[in-house]
């Protein structure tokens, strides 16, 4: 079976910039919500809590599905596969289900086919059952393809919201059975005050966030949207079941603005 016919859970809980006792609380509650599906980083800095609040919940591993990602400083070679080793201790987990390149270098050493192969190696280990990549450009894309062909890589995880839909690597992603996981979706709660995506929210007696979350799910992404309350965790979850029509996909569709959040200093040249 390829990477790209892994069982992800099409709705997942993010953990961006949740820390300590807070993320704890999230990730619990998540549980025992429902969700099976938990993305964290090395970079945020939670990996640890995260293994905990899951080791503690009970939910037996085999019906979960654990993402994390290697963070810039370890996406040489010699340290990849010693930097995800780290974060299964923190995580509690002998093998986690997805693991991400978070963001490609945009210095010549490491090279993204020098980063993949390193990850390849790591699954071929057994440390994760599979492999993908965050925040790459269509360019970027082409570059992993080459190192470990289009059917190694699971996941493409970028920015999507309807202030910002991506179309044209999302689509590039598509053209090569790469699936996209929608990272940012509810736009930092900016889809909360949309008039557009409101209106449609009172048509179907749910809330601005539900659609949000519905469009792209109706779009075939995966999304991860995180929460620190336990109503909004379990509302997020009732977002699978929102049926848009296509009048109503074709009026968020419109909502594209390029409104891009996340953009560090190391961040790729955008498409």
């Amino acid at each position: 079976m390829s990477n790209t016919n892994m069982m992800m859970p099409k709705l997942g809980l993010g953990t961006f910039r949740l820390k300590e006792q807070v993320v704890i609380d999230s990730v619990r509650n998540g549980l025992e919500l429902g969700y099976r599906h938990i993305d964290t980083a090395q970079i945020y800095g939670n990996e640890a809590e995260v293994g905990q609040a899951i080791e503690e919940s009970g939910v037996p591993r085999d019906e979960l599905f654990v993402t994390t990602k290697i963070w810039l400083e370890n996406l040489a070679p010699e340290k990849l596969i010693e930097s995800l080793q780290e974060s299964l201790k923190k995580l509690r987990l002998a093998q986690v289900d997805l693991t991400l390149i978070h963001w490609p270098t945009r210095d010549a050493s490491p090279t993204i086919a020098d980063s993949m192969k390193a990850l390849y190696q790591a699954q071929q280990m057994g440390l994760t059952k599979a492999i993908g990549i965050s925040n790459f450009t269509i360019e970027q894309m082409k570059q992993a393809i080459d190192a470990v062909g289009a059917q190694n890589i699971a996941s493409q995880q970028i920015e999507i919201h309807p202030f910002l839909q991506n179309e044209k690597v999302a689509a590039f992603a598509a053209s090569q059975g790469i699936p996209v996981t929608a990272y940012m979706p509810l736009a930092y709660g900016k889809v909360l005050t949309d008039t557009v995506i409101n209106h449609i929210a009172q048509t179907h007696s749910v809330s601005a966030a539900q659609v949000a979350l519905a469009w792209s799910l109706q779009k075939g992404y995966t999304v991860i949207p995180s929460s620190t309350k336990r109503e909004n965790l379990a509302s997020n979850l009732d977002a699978l079941k929102v049926v848009l029509s296509d009048a109503e996909m074709k009026q968020i569709a419109e909502l594209e603005r390029n409104e891009r959040l996340v953009s560090p200093e190391f961040a790729p040249d955008w498409d």
